[in-house]
């Protein structure tokens, strides 16, 4: 079946936004010279031109194949599909105050995620498993508080703040750096799913754009853009979720970092954080607290503590806050090799401790 023509208006925003080397700035300029799309696509190469470069003038009356606005036709007949452009109501205010907003959106699930209060929750890819066990907790609490989750999909810290998020009452919006119809990585295709059924998909980048590694430190500006504040849960000296940071930053918006061990190199990035300002926080409580949001109780259905048995309690006691190996764990406990593997086994299980890289042992907060 044949997909249904595009709005007039909202074809002629897909065919100057997916003109070649018309940029953000560019777009706006015309907007502001011809009070919006259509009318821009009506003027002459030589009007253009008093705005534009000429090669993207000329661009512009070339025109667009019909196949490109066609495709959108067709992804735009899925019911959970929709193009926000800056002319549309559903438009988010936060985005409007960015230096340089999106045109036009390509959203996937919850349209009204984008118009409530939200906070960005970044970081590490390779992150460790206390990091992954913070985001989610974080995110978990911070959305059952009823602010919306946003991060980038990612391996590592975004996905886990996702999984957090949507297990609260304030869900979640995945930014992508690729097109709206594509899942990267495809490690995350399931969460994609669910966050596109629970959640919001949100993309500036065309259908059918790929993976591209110039794509992803442009979308960390909607991501910091669309929030109150940025919480960096953990980030090695040269990550990318400083950028995020820094433009949260820029952007007027709260910046937050988790405080981790000195000698972890996933912490070198927070730690530069809070030197430079960033809010040091220990529990969501703290970012609660910062953004004048009332808090809510915990939930009434948390899990209990399993790490009920005393030999367990002792061996967890006794590896402390820094990853250790099981020789040293043996010499501190006074356990022997055979009661660390068992004790070690039910704790990993109660996802009280996990095991690194290397055979290091390290305990979990929850």
């Amino acid at each position: 079946m044949p997909a249904m023509p595009l709005d007039a208006e909202l074809a002629a925003w897909l065919r100057l936004t997916l003109t070649p080397g018309l940029t953000g700035e560019r777009m706006r300029r015309l907007l502001s010279a011809y009070g919006g799309p259509r009318a821009a696509l009506s003027a002459s190469a030589a009007a253009l031109s008093r705005h534009v470069p000429e090669s993207v003038a000329a661009e512009i009356k070339r025109g667009l194949a019909d196949d490109a606005v066609d495709a959108v036709a067709a992804w735009l007949q899925e019911p959970a599909n929709r193009i926000v452009t800056l002319a549309d109501p559903h438009y988010p205010q936060q985005l409007l105050e960015v230096p340089d907003p999106p045109s036009l959106l390509y959203v996937k699930g919850d349209l009204d995620l984008l118009r409530r209060p939200a906070l960005a929750i970044v970081g590490s890819r390779n992150a460790s498993p206390q990091g992954v066990a913070n985001a989610e907790a974080f995110a978990r609490i911070l959305s059952e508080s009823g602010l919306t989750i946003i991060s980038g999909l990612a391996l590592g810290i975004d996905a886990a703040a996702h999984r957090g998020a949507l297990a609260g009452c304030g869900s979640s919006i995945a930014v992508l750096g690729t097109g709206a119809d594509i899942v990267y990585p495809a490690r995350n295709r399931a969460l994609a799913h669910e966050l596109a059924e629970r959640g919001t998909l949100l993309s500036e980048f065309p259908l059918g754009t790929r993976p591209l590694a110039g794509n992803f430190p442009r979308r960390n500006r909607i991501i910091s853009g669309l929030a109150l504040g940025c919480l960096v849960v953990e980030a090695a000296a040269e990550s990318g979720s400083l950028i995020t940071a820094r433009l949260a930053n820029e952007q007027g918006r709260e910046v937050f970092a988790i405080p981790g061990s000195i000698h972890s190199p996933l912490a070198k990035g927070c730690h530069a954080l809070i030197k430079q300002g960033a809010k040091l926080v220990e529990s969501a409580r703290d970012v609660l607290e910062e953004l004048h949001w009332p808090a809510e109780a915990p939930s009434a259905h948390a899990p209990a503590d399993p790490r009920t048995d005393a030999r367990a309690r002792h061996l967890l006691d006794t590896l402390g806050e820094e990853p250790c190996d099981r020789d040293t764990l043996a010499a501190r406990s006074g356990f022997n090799a055979a009661e660390i593997s068992v004790l070690l086994t039910q704790l990993e299980l109660d996802g009280a401790v996990a095991t690194l890289p290397g055979g290091m042992i390290q305990r979990i907060h929850r």
